[in-house]
């Protein structure tokens, strides 16, 4: 089976829901961004999570990009994303 392809970006994308991870203090951590406009009606306001675990971020990510019919990108500067989440490449 393929594994599903994201895109991997140095900041928050207006066009996509972007998963974030990061690390402080030695954990790492995952946060979730999606734009207003993107969500075709179902926010007020655009949408930053809390600071989630990174298997529960790349899963909530997931199931919102399935319920609104979004892309997802990866904001990812540490080198922290996991192979089993699928293939990480970089638009040229």
């Amino acid at each position: 089976m393929a594994k599903n392809r994201f895109e991997q970006v140095d900041e928050p994308q207006p066009d996509a829901i972007t998963l974030s991870l990061g690390q402080r203090d030695g954990k790492t951590f995952a946060r979730i961004a999606c734009p207003t406009e993107l969500a075709a009606g179902h926010l007020a306001n655009d949408f930053v999570s809390d600071e989630l675990d990174p298997v529960e971020g790349f899963r909530s990510a997931v199931r919102l990009a399935n319920e609104i019919k979004a892309p997802i990108v990866v904001e990812d500067a540490e080198g922290l994303w996991q192979d089993e989440w699928g293939e990480l490449y970089r638009e040229d």
